[in-house]
């Protein structure tokens, strides 16, 4: 019978021999292929982390013992070992989230997949361990190497280290990937324990040998020994992790189940912090996920696992792929334009600026506030930098754009992919706070394109402004139809008018929600309500010219893919106000809670983003007016419009 379906929770694991667990490896390696390939997901990461996720649930004894992933798309792995094993609605409304869920079990802790948040997590738990009393607990932290390229990690690690007597355990999952390979000093670093193992084999030879030497022998292999400091230093570079105060115990082969076993055992037994560094090979034990070298299979769409050929049609062109193309037309025209990603040249659409002007594009690793400060400094020397982050992934960097950039008027384009609704990444990956947050910084200008050809033209426009930062969001779904204007005013576009002067309703659609929008005034025509319908283009400012054409309406509505409070409704109602137009505005956007995981369409549905339910709600604010249908009587004007007239 398969071990794997014997593997009810971690305490199943103690009965496996030595012998058996390389063939729960491989049995665990095959559900996942099979299983993600069904699905999509998260796959390389996983394949990665089989024989350590073993190792951690042998050792330790979850859920007593707090075992920590970051990120936590790595997590499928633990997820069969505590019991969850039913893979086939991951990442599926319904489903199992792909990453740990408290909902789903107590063996998860972290939910934020935000990557270089663990050793926090862990310093904070191991210090109420030691507050309670807790002597017999055990707080494990396992990090990739690309998540501690984030500036957090290593405040964390500051404050680790400096209680040498409170037990905790850092397992550092060395696969010298991210979503690529990653880059930087501290990568460098680690290449070097990769390659170094001489300290290994001299304490090696020494034990052997010297050991056998008559009468001084064994004191001169107690000195040797003694002197280990200093002999690491010399044939390997771990004393960085040491000099912070941190026991280091590797590199380990991650792949081999009992030597990570015996390291963390050893860590286990050592009470002070202890860094167990893991060698391990994203996309282990399948060769398609090996040969891809962009990013070894990180996440895939449901495929035949065979011949990886997807399962579905794409759906189109990609939002992210229209920027890509348009940065490197923008790159020929403008030596001065560069660009800055947090770890995710591929997936926002880089790739094909970094191949044309390689000397024009950095990847600062994740660390998204960096990137913001870095900008900053790039714009203060002459040059318009382009820093392409999803968008939950800058509301790390919220005080940097605020302080450094907004602050300083620097010329810096923000382009966020991945706004809105995402869906299957579940809620700390839907962007769906930026035009709330970014709301206050002054100057500051959002632009939220509706289609392929306004991204071209707003990224243009946003690259010409060089005295405040300007933002570019779109979502994650395939490129739909152009939609036409016909006509603009002010620096809005209208899309569509039923009434030459004015109508029942102004109902602003914010970027791809135009669609969404334009569907619902048809079915309100249906009822006889007569709209107009504006696209601002530039959410942020409210353009001028909105107040005067809301007055000659009787409601405004606005449809945002945002959370409802403090987006772009609210910011039109305090326009509108400040104006002394004097209408109820309605806004239809996302509520201010986590959106469980789904599909991006069910998401939509479930919170009431259709045109149906739209259409129905203003039509019952319309009834609750003195402006009703029936009535032709002409556009509803303030006190103050009528004056201008």
């Amino acid at each position: 019978m398969p071990l794997l379906e014997n593997i009810r929770g971690p305490h199943d694991l103690a009965a496996l021999t030595g012998e058996e667990l390389p063939a729960l490896a491989e049995e665990i390696r095959e559900f996942l292929i099979t299983a993600v390939a069904r699905t999509g997901g998260h796959l390389g990461p996983n394949l990665g982390v089989v024989e350590l996720s073993i190792a951690l649930h042998r050792v330790f004894d979850s859920p007593v013992d707090r075992i920590l992933w970051d990120t936590g798309h790595q997590s499928y792995v633990h997820k069969l070992l505590t019991g969850r094993q039913d893979f086939s609605k991951l990442r599926h409304k319904g489903g199992l989230s792909g990453y740990p869920s408290r909902a789903e079990s107590e063996h998860d802790v972290i939910e934020n997949s935000h990557a270089s948040t663990v050793l926090g997590w862990a310093d904070g738990l191991a210090k109420a361990n030691e507050v309670h009393g807790r002597t017999d607990r055990h707080v494990v932290a396992v990090i990739g190497d690309g998540a501690l390229t984030g500036g957090m990690a290593w405040e964390a690690l500051n404050n680790i280290a400096a209680a040498r007597d409170r037990p905790l355990i850092i397992v550092v999952n060395d696969n010298e990937r991210s979503y690529a390979p990653t880059i930087g000093g501290l990568a460098d670093h680690l290449a070097t324990l990769r390659t170094t193992d001489e300290y290994e084999r001299v304490l090696a030879w020494g034990k052997d040998v010297l050991r056998r030497t008559p009468v001084v022998g064994e004191p001169l292999y107690g000195s040797l020994h003694g002197a280990k400091k200093g002999l690491k230093e010399a044939v390997a570079p771990q004393g960085m992790f040491e000099d912070l105060g941190l026991k280091y115990v590797g590199p380990i082969d991650g792949h081999d189940t009992e030597a990570v076993e015996s390291a963390l055992r050893r860590a286990r037994r050592f009470h002070g912090p202890v860094l167990v560094h893991c060698l391990t090979e994203k996309g282990r034990g399948y060769r398609p996920a090996l040969e891809d070298e962009a990013d070894r299979f990180h996440t895939v769409a449901a495929m035949d696992p065979l011949t990886c050929a997807p399962l579905i049609p794409s759906g189109g062109r990609s939002w992210t792929s229209v920027f890509g193309e348009e940065m490197v037309r923008i790159g020929a025209e403008r030596p001065d334009v560069v660009a800055l990603t947090a770890a995710m040249l591929d997936p926002v659409g880089l790739t094909g600026f970094a191949e044309a002007y390689p000397e024009r594009v950095w990847d600062v690793g994740i660390a998204e506030q960096h990137a913001a400060v870095s900008a900053a400094g790039l714009a203060t020397g002459g040059l318009h930098p382009v820093v392409a982050v999803y968008a939950t992934f800058l509301n790390r960097a919220f005080d940097q754009v605020l302080m450094d950039v907004a602050l300083h008027r620097c010329g810096v384009t923000f382009v966020l992919d991945r706004a809105g609704v995402t869906g299957t990444d579940g809620p700390s990956h839907n962007g769906m706070w930026d035009m709330s947050v970014l709301q206050v910084v002054p100057g500051l200008r959002i632009a939220a394109p509706r289609d392929a050809d306004q991204l071209r033209a707003q990224l243009r426009e946003a690259v010409a402004v060089d005295d405040a930062p300007t933002v570019v969001r779109f979502p994650k779904e395939a490129v739909g139809a152009a939609v036409p204007a016909l006509d603009r005013v002010g620096g809005m576009d209208v899309l569509r008018r039923d009434a030459p002067d004015g109508g029942d309703v102004l109902l602003v659609v914010a970027g791809v929600m135009a669609a969404t929008g334009l569907r619902a005034a048809e079915l309100l025509a249906e009822r006889g309500v007569h709209c107009t319908v504006v696209d601002p283009r530039w959410v942020k400012p409210v353009d001028k010219a909105l107040p005067r054409l809301a007055a000659r309406h009787a409601v405004v509505a606005v449809v945002e893919d945002n959370v409802r409070t403090g987006g772009v409704g609210a910011a039109v109602a305090q326009a509108l106000g400040d104006a002394g137009v004097d209408l109820p505005v309605r806004t239809f956007g996302i509520p201010e809670v986590f959106l469980p995981h789904a599909k991006r369409a069910e998401v939509l549905t479930e919170i009431g983003l259709t045109p149906a339910e739209i259409a129905g709600r203003i039509a019952a604010a319309l009834a609750r007016t003195d402006a009703t249908p029936d009535i032709r009587r002409g556009p509803r004007h303030t006190a103050a419009e009528e004056s201008r007239a």
